[in-house]
């Protein structure tokens, strides 16, 4: 009958009980780390006249009876918005007025 040799058995056995900890730390330190990243979401904005709230208008869409479009900005967005439209449609006009004064 052979004698089995407890050495590597007892090496084994030993890294294994070093080995377990240190990964049981390691995941602990991981989930409190995404814990933290959760904690530190940014607070929900309730103030309407925030320029970082955001609004959500749906305009129809052209060709159809039915359909919606759903589009959302920020109020500093929606403001950009207006004032980038008004510009445009304040420049066309003065294109026309310019156009007809010309032709005369």
């Amino acid at each position: 009958m052979k004698y089995f040799s407890l050495a590597p058995a007892l090496a084994f056995a030993s890294a294994l009980a070093l080995v377990v900890p240190a990964h049981a730390a390691d995941k602990n330190s991981k989930e409190g780390a995404e814990a933290s990243q959760k904690s530190k979401k940014p607070k929900r904005i309730t103030d309407r006249r925030d320029p970082n709230y955001v609004r959500c208008r749906s305009e129809p869409v052209i060709g159809s009876l039915a359909k919606k479009k759903r589009i959302c900005m920020t109020n500093a967005e929606w403001a950009e918005y207006v004032r980038k439209g008004s510009r445009e449609s304040q420049e066309f006009v003065d294109g026309l007025q310019s156009g007809m004064a010309e032709s005369n």
